[in-house]
């Protein structure tokens, strides 16, 4: 790699990727299954999955680790497999990328509880779980740790922390909001703001502020997240917004916004300023072929 991820967002727009659990589900992963242990099992599937996101034009993967810290891989009794599940999604991610050049995002997403005194998880614990996870990531060649999908404030904190720690070449926050019931804003599950999710984030040393996931959170909802984060912070930007909202139809879930529907509404999440786009849950490589094409047309025209 010649450049670093924060040189390469100053230059240009970076796509992302899509969504890796419903991606390793339609490869064969049970329902409830730890598909970070994939990573060492059976890596080929993850690589393959991963493959379809670079040829569709991602400058980004983000491994697959968002449940690989030990907290959570306790749950499915492979927690003494941390450094080599970690250390594998890393080296996957690159893998995929073969002879082009890309940017490797290490994951580690939330532990899956509530910290003391709401919940019985002592704040000790997880930031040794983080710092364990990170410090995987980091031996693992990781161009960046993204600390994602966070919606409490103390527990982004921990994880930015341990990033930092680490020594991850660069680090980013990214909080999941959700649309209220009556449509006019947006808060985390914890009811934290964008502006004040923004501050937190700078406060602790991202270094890239982003959202992902989020109930009701569409491109379009992404857009206005990131003008707010804006207009407090100026740090850059990465939004991964879901392909609408999750439906049950035969036990499954999906999610109906398509590569077009997602696609048509891109511009005003470019307009706003976001340094890199991508898709959360529900989106696939058609999702991030349509950004790919949108974002080179739109580089092409400006020149």
């Amino acid at each position: 790699m010649t450049e670093s991820l924060l040189e390469a967002i100053r230059e240009r727009v970076l796509v992302g990727d899509g969504a890796m659990g419903t991606q390793l589900q339609s490869a064969g992963l049970e329902p409830g299954g730890c598909g970070e242990a994939w990573n060492v099992e059976c890596p080929e599937r993850v690589v393959a999955i991963q493959k379809e996101y670079v040829n569709a034009g991602s400058d980004c993967l983000i491994t697959n680790t968002f449940g690989g810290c030990r907290i959570m891989l306790d749950r499915h009794a492979r927690g003494d497999d941390v450094r080599a599940i970690n250390e594998a999604g890393a080296r996957i991610a690159r893998q995929a990328f073969g002879n082009r050049l890309g940017f490797v995002l290490g994951d580690i997403g939330p532990f899956g509880g509530l910290l003391e005194p709401y919940g019985e998880v002592t704040e000790a614990s997880v930031r040794d779980a983080f710092r364990e996870q990170a410090d995987a990531l980091v031996s693992g060649g990781v161009d960046a740790i993204i600390i994602e999908t966070q919606t409490a404030v103390e527990e982004l904190t921990i994880g930015l922390e341990a990033a930092r720690a680490a020594g991850a070449p660069c680090v980013i926050g990214s909080m999941a909001f959700d649309v209220t019931t009556d449509q006019t804003d947006l808060r985390t599950m914890m009811g934290i703001s964008p502006e004040d999710a923004a501050e937190c984030m700078r406060q602790a040393g991202a270094e890239i502020i982003a959202l992902n996931c989020g109930s009701g959170v569409n491109v379009r909802w992404a857009a206005k997240v990131v003008a707010r984060y804006r207009e407090v912070c100026p740090l850059p930007t990465m939004a991964q917004p879901n392909a609408g909202m999750p439906e049950l139809e035969n036990l499954q879930v999906v999610y109906r916004q398509t590569a077009e529907d997602m696609a048509a509404e891109l511009p005003e999440l470019l307009d706003v300023g976001a340094n890199i786009v991508g898709g959360c849950c529900g989106s696939t490589p058609a999702h991030v072929s349509l950004f790919r094409k949108l974002i080179d047309a739109r580089l092409s025209a400006q020149e």
